[in-house]
């Protein structure tokens, strides 16, 4: 396997950052604070980069909204918090603070789906998976415009090899940390939904 430093596998990052997140979740109060969830968050962005030109728009949305939730944390201690203020301030839709976080949930969905459809997908083609996560998440969600632009920009995203060696693990640890990812994120989601469904907010 490639170097076994924490520091150069992102994706064991990422898989140990939302473990943390849906523990604290179990375990605390059934909330989420903020500025943890933005740090794990902020460890996914890679993850678009390495996908190339077909999600590098979805990469810097993805920043952006992170960055803002940063931001949004030194006032709204966890999500509730932040929803709440959102409401009552009557600034839910738009660019509020609630739909940057409803943005940002997306994308981590999609990274779920991508890393189920990898897990169950035979040979080195990354297109098949990240089509249809790509499909099933972000594009009811698109315009035509970056639907075509995505589509485009499918027959140059990296092969499963290729990836991998962008994020320094084999197939094996590989598969480890997008199963943990796939488990972890699966109650954060599913918080953030039902944090927005029982306000009677879309998702």
């Amino acid at each position: 396997m490639a170097a076994n430093t924490k520091t150069n596998r992102p994706l064991r990052q990422i898989a140990e950052a939302f473990e943390e997140l849906a523990l604290a979740l179990k375990s605390g109060n059934g909330d989420i604070q903020l500025a943890p969830f933005c740090r794990a968050c902020s460890r996914v962005s890679v993850l678009f980069g390495y996908l190339g030109i077909a999600f590098k728009f979805a990469e810097k949305d993805f920043v952006d909204k992170i960055q803002s939730l940063t931001e949004a944390s030194s006032s709204s201690a966890t999500l509730q918090a932040l929803v709440d203020s959102d409401i009552k301030s009557g600034s839910v839709n738009g660019g509020s603070y609630s739909n940057n976080l409803l943005l940002v949930k997306r994308g981590l969905d999609m990274v779920k789906v991508l890393f189920e459809r990898l897990l169950v997908t035979r040979g080195s083609s990354l297109r098949d998976p990240a089509s249809v996560a790509y499909a099933q998440v972000l594009a009811p969600h698109h315009g035509w415009a970056i639907r075509k632009v995505v589509a485009a920009g499918m027959y140059t995203i990296p092969t499963k090899s290729q990836l991998l060696k962008k994020l320094n693990e084999d197939e094996a640890s590989a598969r480890v940390d997008m199963q943990k990812y796939i488990n972890a994120s699966a109650s954060i989601l599913q918080y953030v939904n039902n944090l927005f469904l029982s306000r009677n907010l879309d998702i």
